[in-house]
């Protein structure tokens, strides 16, 4: 049987929910939307919270509503998923790519300044595999400047900075609902905040920019990021059990660290004093050249699915940036993450760090 890299963790009251909709006729807009917005802000312990229909629509609507444009720049991770720099793109602005830390792969908050200019507006801090970026030093040097801070922790529901939620630490946090994130609603996303009125402003850019005084007239181009009641019901049920998820995440890292520890080729993931990671995807960055594409051809025969850490931003034929990338090109060409399923059980993770340390072995 084969083993997937992740699963959604369906135990509760989903068709329960979903059924509710139906039975009401309520299918697009609902109760559930309202509900699952107020109870992701508490969950992030932020005073607001709406959702769109995915991640990426929540970077991009959040970008838009804090007006960035075409003559603006805005500093992200080399190392992170497209999304982050297409929603950048889709504003007209420029996305500006910086190092990342070895250890996290996170932005590295030293090379930030460096990449600062007349132009740059925002930084974008993503929490990579659900490993918190070090937002402390990120929001001095964005008061420093006069930037504004974005999460991207569409990777990172439930991680902790400090004993503070992700989402909770910047102008907005941006979620993604994924079928392969933490919780999920199959596509979808979530922006969290403390201003209310970027949040209105959402709320309004969402909904093809239609005030609230005229029914069907609308005074500013908007977009069509509206999440059904169907999706809401859904998300709500995977909410009430997101603890279960991410204890669950916990104990399998827990485990991995302890059957993998003793390899000399293996480099475990890095947690912070200051983070609690929600471990997303448990992430190993291989020390010898070559062998992370082969552990991946070899652990694929056996049925056991992982993936390579994203390709850094510079080296997409749309982004092409000149820098000294060095984090980001060596973690991208020997990480890789396993199987990180809550519903993945221990005597799996027994068999796929056996298999590893066969492969590694005979390499």
């Amino acid at each position: 049987m084969k083993i997937p890299l992740t699963e959604p963790y369906i135990a509760g009251n989903e068709i329960k929910y979903v059924n509710d909709c139906i039975r009401s006729t309520w299918i697009s807009g609902g109760k559930y939307v309202k509900i699952f917005e107020e109870k992701f802000s508490k969950f992030c312990k932020t005073k607001y919270a709406t959702s769109v229909t995915s991640g990426t629509a929540a970077l991009h609507v959040a970008l838009y509503a804090l007006s960035l444009g075409t003559k603006d720049e805005v500093i992200i991770p080399d190392l992170t998923y497209v999304a982050s720099s297409n929603a950048v793109t889709y504003t007209g602005a420029k996305p500006v790519f910086v190092d990342v830390n070895k250890e996290t792969g996170t932005i590295d908050p030293e090379k930030i300044e460096e990449k600062i200019s007349k132009r740059t507006k925002a930084i974008i801090a993503v929490h990579l595999y659900g490993h918190p970026c070090d937002m402390d030093i990120i929001n001095e040097i964005a008061r420093q400047h006069k930037l504004i801070v974005i999460e991207d922790a569409c990777e990172a529901h439930g991680a902790l900075y400090k004993s503070r939620p992700t989402g909770s630490l910047s102008r907005a946090g941006c979620f993604s609902f994924f079928g392969n994130k933490t919780i999920t609603t199959g596509e979808g996303g979530m922006i969290v905040s403390n201003d209310k009125k970027l949040i209105e402003k959402i709320n309004y850019l969402k909904f093809h920019s239609m005030t609230k005084k005229n029914y069907y007239y609308h005074d500013s181009i908007g977009f069509n990021y509206r999440l059904t009641n169907l999706q809401s019901a859904f998300g709500l049920a995977q909410l009430e059990k997101v603890q279960e998820v991410l204890k669950k995440k916990r104990k399998n890292a827990e485990i991995y660290n302890l059957l993998l520890k003793d390899i000399d080729e293996v480099r475990l993931p890095v947690e912070k004093n200051w983070a609690k990671s929600s471990y997303w995807l448990y992430s190993i960055v291989l020390r010898k050249k070559g062998l992370r594409n082969k552990l991946i051809k070899a652990l694929r025969k056996k049925n056991i699915d992982t993936r390579p850490f994203f390709i850094p931003m510079h080296a997409l034929p749309m982004f092409r940036q000149k820098g000294d990338f060095r984090n980001s090109s060596f973690l991208s060409e020997n990480g890789m993450n396993l199987p990180s399923s809550p519903l993945l059980e221990e005597n799996q993770i027994e068999f796929i760090c056996e298999q590893i340390k066969k492969i590694i072995k005979n390499d």
